[in-house]
């Protein structure tokens, strides 16, 4: 069996916790893990580099299913692998993850100035759940001199919706925080709902934390225009193939406590109450305005032009397989 790295370990552990959220967050503690494994492997062939590199993506991989930027950092780190010795395949590793760092570093940037520009002054946003691609859309536009309040959605079960407006706080962004279930009655006060992505399929559906669905459903109903930002690693190259994504489900616990179930199933000992916690749900592009990328912005049912672009056709295995 091949020697995971600790770091490797640690980072798969918080990703797995939640304690490294965010898709670009994700995916750059991921490239980094690959680095420390490659820089501390004391492998003796290129074969058994190589191996390390495997286990130590698998490893990273198997920890959010549904949250695409994760394999796409470690598609381009392995992208990027090169060399007949040990030492060539761990400088090609170190400075692929490196490259691949920097440029999600300019990504969100001028991802953020092409979002701002849909956006007018004056306008009211509605927001779900946190996301960073999305938030830079709201600060490019705020350094243009605009005006921008926000409608943000608590975003259950976990209150994401918090740390999108602590952040919107710290920039003097006008916040009404609303629960989930408020989302319709507040759609008449804005002007765009604007959410991040965690997975985009080549047919354009849209992968976001549960709930974003039926808000995109509501706010077409009320023909209020939906923004889609996401940075091209979190578009899904396997989809172009036929495969789904497979939605996360995550601890009961974050729904419902184990005090709070006995209350619930009194004496039943735990049958007949079934707790499901979906992390995720999928909006189809026909709800989707435009999808605002770093390379541009889409109509949805165009992003797998770019898919194909970027990943070509995707056939044959990932290289962190056996």
């Amino acid at each position: 069996m091949n020697e995971v790295h600790p770091a490797v370990d640690s980072v798969a552990e918080d990703i797995a916790s939640m304690e490294i959220r965010g898709a670009a967050t994700i995916a750059d503690a991921a490239a980094e893990a690959l680095a420390t494994q490659a820089q501390d492997s004391d492998a003796d062939t290129p074969e058994a580099f190589r191996a390390e590199m495997r286990a130590a993506a698998r490893r990273l991989r198997e920890t959010r299913p549904t949250a695409v930027s994760l394999p796409n950092s470690l598609r381009y780190v392995f992208g990027g692998m090169s060399g007949e010795s040990v030492e060539a395949l761990r400088e090609s590793v170190v400075a692929s993850a490196a490259e691949f760092c920097r440029e999600l570093d300019q990504a969100q940037d001028n991802l953020g100035q092409i979002g701002a520009n849909r956006l007018r002054d004056g306008d009211t946003v509605m927001t779900h759940c946190h996301s960073t691609d999305a938030l830079s859309c709201v600060e490019a536009a705020l350094d243009q001199g605009k005006e921008i309040s926000a409608v943000v959605k608590e975003t259950r079960p976990r209150k994401q919706g918090h740390i999108t407006a602590r952040q919107l706080r710290e920039w003097d962004v006008p916040v009404t925080l609303v629960v989930d279930n408020a989302a319709r009655r507040y759609l008449d006060e804005v002007d765009h709902v604007l959410v991040g992505a965690d997975s985009i399929a080549a047919d354009g559906s849209v992968i976001n934390k549960i709930g974003t669905s039926g808000l995109a459903v509501n706010a077409r109903e009320r023909g209020v225009p939906i923004m889609v930002a996401a940075q091209t690693l979190k578009l899904h190259p396997d989809t172009m193939t036929g495969h789904t994504v497979e939605i996360e489900m995550r601890d009961e616990r974050e729904v419902l406590t184990a005090e709070e179930e006995a209350e619930i199933d009194g004496d039943s000992q735990g049958e007949g109450l079934t707790v499901e916690n979906p992390a995720f749900d999928v909006t189809p592009p026909r709800y989707v305005d435009a999808i605002v990328t770093e390379r541009g912005q889409f109509p949805p049912e165009s992003i797998v032009t770019l898919m194909r672009e970027l990943f070509g056709d995707q056939q044959g295995g990932e290289p962190w397989d056996e």
